[in-house]
């Protein structure tokens, strides 16, 4: 009888842990990451160190699916719809095509984009203060900025009278982003040179018109096609002595650019998670105002300006966040 009695207990143990292990498996709350980079200024890492600080913990009470793609729309329809279907509590994705794709494949998971440019423009929320719907997140302000990135252009080559400007006409934001850099240019007294490119097999042949264009330097427009084009793009301006200024910080300067400004999407990500903490904690996106960006990065890659035998203005390498030797 007493080793009966002891194999039950032994087996009402193991049932109770059992079930603990479950209960505590049926806590974990699972976010779908998509645009996953592992790099180590990436969006994943930020939203991981984000969360960490509010106390999830992967393994303990968090499970983070990623999914990475190549900034084309057609393969992040998969990668949504892989998310949708581990049945995730809250997708965070961080660019363009993958926000729009997360979007059809999911009326009811709660998506927060960590950096969109105009998601009211868009159509993406209903208003920035209240989005209503499914989504909510951080607007990436790029057409208060591109006016910027020429004024800080003209500050580091004060001699730069003529700018070839990259842009994507197929981005919806072209127009404004376009408005906003001629309205720059007028002020400078500085001449644009428009260059257009709708998709990645059209980089290389719209950039060899750089040798008769006569410029002084390459500014990118905002769009995910030509970031995640950035390094050929870089690449193929250096072959024509031209300097790149690019909206993207750091990537555009991390590639090879002379000058990346913008919105820190480090930050960006890393306070996505306190919408994916309030979500997971019973609010709804709806609820939660579209927020804009509080940090700005200017990257200055003097390693970049050396090759092309350029100086870069003392007074703008003492505003920069971060040097690139």
């Amino acid at each position: 009888m007493r080793l009966h009695t002891v194999g039950f207990v032994i087996m009402l143990a193991l049932v109770v842990l059992l079930a603990a292990e479950a209960q505590q498996a049926g806590k974990m709350a699972r976010v779908g990451c998509l645009g996953a980079d592992p790099r180590p200024h990436s969006c994943l890492v930020a939203l991981r160190q984000g969360l960490r600080e509010l106390g999830w913990v992967e393994g303990q009470n968090l499970v983070i699916e990623t999914r990475a793609g190549e900034d084309k729309y057609e393969q992040y329809v998969d990668l949504a719809a892989e998310l949708v279907g581990r049945k995730v509590d809250v997708i965070v994705a961080n660019v363009a095509p993958a926000i729009r794709a997360a979007q059809h494949a999911t009326a009811t998971i709660p998506i927060i984009f960590a950096t969109l440019a105009d998601a009211e423009a868009l159509g993406v929320v209903a208003s920035l203060a209240q989005p209503g719907g499914n989504l909510t997140g951080f607007a990436g302000l790029p057409v208060e900025l591109s006016g910027k990135r020429l004024e800080i252009l003209r500050e580091a080559l004060p001699n730069a009278t003529r700018v070839a400007v990259l842009a994507n006409p197929a981005n919806p934001m072209m127009a404004p982003l376009w408005r906003e850099t001629e309205r720059a240019a007028r002020a400078l007294g500085v001449q644009l040179h428009l260059l257009e490119v709708r998709a990645p097999h059209e980089v290389d042949t719209t950039l060899a018109t750089l040798t008769s264009a006569r410029v002084d330097a390459l500014l990118t427009l905002q769009d995910p096609m030509l970031n995640q084009q950035r390094r050929r793009i870089v690449e193929l301006a250096a072959q024509h002595r031209l300097p790149v200024i690019g909206a993207e910080a750091p990537n555009w300067a991390e590639a090879g650019g002379l000058i990346a400004y913008g919105p820190s999407s480090f930050d960006l990500c890393r306070r996505a998670a306190i919408y994916v903490d309030k979500i997971l904690k019973g609010t709804k996106p709806g609820e939660l105002p579209v927020e804009r960006p509080i940090k700005f990065e200017l990257i200055i890659n003097l390693k970049t300006a050396k090759a092309l035998g350029l100086m870069v203005a003392p007074s703008l390498l003492l505003q920069a966040d971060r040097v690139i030797q």
